[in-house]
């Protein structure tokens, strides 16, 4: 989980991961949505490989890089136990914001 982490640390890859989201994209493509050199790009994509977070094939001369959203699975299940505890409060809160409605009338 650490390199997950690690690789969604960086804006470019967060930016490359959600389009990899949407869809399957080569180097170029990828390299055209961001605002860094070409070699920059390749750095991102092989820390992203490396975490686990994208797969890479070859088609004919391109290399086409797609998500593998359950290199999240771990990170998805870490986050849960926060997503309860802020649920909890957040629930608490509108009780309290409904009664402070229900005491003005």
């Amino acid at each position: 989980m650490d390199a997950v982490l690690q690789a969604l640390a960086d804006p470019s890859r967060r930016t490359v991961l959600g389009i990899l989201r949407e869809h399957p994209a080569t180097a170029g493509e990828l390299a055209a949505a961001l605002p860094i050199a070409r070699p920059g790009v390749s750095r991102h994509l092989r820390v992203l490989r490396e975490a686990g977070l994208v797969d890479v094939h070859q088609d004919a001369q391109r290399r086409i890089y797609t998500l593998r959203p359950e290199a999240l699975v771990d990170l998805d299940d870490w986050l849960n136990d926060y997503r309860a505890l802020w649920q909890n409060r957040l629930d608490a809160l509108h009780t309290e914001i409904a009664r402070g409605k229900k005491a003005r009338k």
